[in-house]
């Protein structure tokens, strides 16, 4: 028996679903709904705004479970 902290013991979860990369993900999604909230040419983009950011927020929600 050791007194050092124990090892991490290996993730089975996929590279790409890992939380950091998804979690990085799920940022971007939220900063391009706010770039799509405040900017002034395109009424489109402002009416799916709100859907984006939703999406990106539950997306981060979601994601933070996951394992490192």
């Amino acid at each position: 028996m050791t007194l050092t902290s124990p090892q991490k013991r290996k993730s089975r979860w996929p590279v790409w679903a890992r939380r950091g990369l998804m979690e990085n993900i799920a940022t971007v999604l939220i900063a391009l709904g706010f770039l799509m909230l405040f900017q002034p040419f395109a009424l489109s983009l402002y009416t799916y705004s709100f859907i984006t950011m939703l999406a990106g927020t539950v997306m981060f929600i979601i994601v933070s479970k996951f394992p490192e």
